[in-house]
């Protein structure tokens, strides 16, 4: 099983520059949500949610620019939103894009996500963590601490919110890709087992006893999975809540930060 990783931040909604506040109009904003094996957008003004493979083509065949929760490809990663978005925008305009990130990696994982979207020609681009985007979409209260974990195709990450704030991240390189043959559903639950104990061993304040008692909530395909819930939650002995739609959460939350851009803290901090 490969070992957790983890790291403690506190992030202010995660801007990836000090933006002004842009009112949205309708085909003037993007969400996006690059997954390393599904990329979803929204685009202001159609109503729908685009759900395509992260695959991208070059001379050499099919390209996966996104892997483990990593921009590999950065150029064919903007050749992939071209593909998908380019001829989805009015003509000469400057959308605003927020692009939801990973807690852990997510420095690395902005800069490259920022230079990728410029093929977009962006006003202003928006770096959410996914987990805060989650929360959104959940409508969930952020005045107290929250346990988001999200289990995607290449990886699981757990993250503890407060106020909006990243108070502690874990993650572990395993996704609903893994199974049956990598990994099973009782390792992936053993391994969100593990990261959360450490959470919890490593935290001196109660937060995430208190997140924990309060209910997990869940995201990503793995939620999907009625396998997958059910171990977690006797592994936790802790109450999970899965988000609705779970596998577009992201993408639902950076779209209405997107639409409130102009009074959300997240277009009001710093890198």
């Amino acid at each position: 099983m490969p070992p957790p990783e983890s790291a403690r931040a506190r992030v202010r909604g995660s801007s990836s520059a000090a933006l002004p506040r842009p009112s949205v109009r309708p085909g003037s904003g993007i969400a996006l949500d690059l997954g390393s094996v599904r990329t979803r957008a929204w685009i202001a003004g159609r109503g729908t949610i685009l759900d395509v493979p992260t695959v991208t083509f070059s001379g050499a065949g099919v390209v996966y620019p996104v892997q483990r929760g990593t921009i590999v490809d950065v150029p064919g990663t903007a050749r992939m939103l071209e593909r998908l978005l380019g001829h989805r925008l009015p003509l000469l305009s400057r959308p605003l894009v927020a692009v939801t990130t990973p807690v852990l990696d997510g420095p690395m994982f902005r800069e490259r996500a920022r230079t990728a979207v410029q093929v977009l020609r962006p006003r202003s681009v928006l770096t959410v963590p996914g987990a805060l985007a989650v929360a959104v979409a959940a409508h969930a209260d952020l005045s107290r601490p929250l346990l988001v974990l999200d289990i995607g195709a290449h990886l699981t990450e757990a993250v503890l919110l407060l106020d909006g704030d990243v108070l502690d991240a874990r993650r572990t390189a395993l996704g609903t890709t893994d199974l049956p043959y990598a990994a099973s559903s009782v390792e992936i639950s053993e391994a969100v087992g593990a990261v959360v104990t450490s959470m919890l061993r490593q935290d001196r304040t109660c937060l995430t006893a208190d997140a924990l008692s309060r209910g997990v909530l869940l995201a990503g395909g793995g939620a999907l999975r009625p396998d997958l819930p059910r171990r977690i939650v006797s592994r936790l002995q802790a109450p999970l809540r899965a988000v609705p739609a779970p596998h577009t959460a992201a993408v639902r939350g950076a779209a209405q930060i997107l639409r409130s851009a102009h009074v959300h803290p997240s277009a009001k901090g710093t890198p």
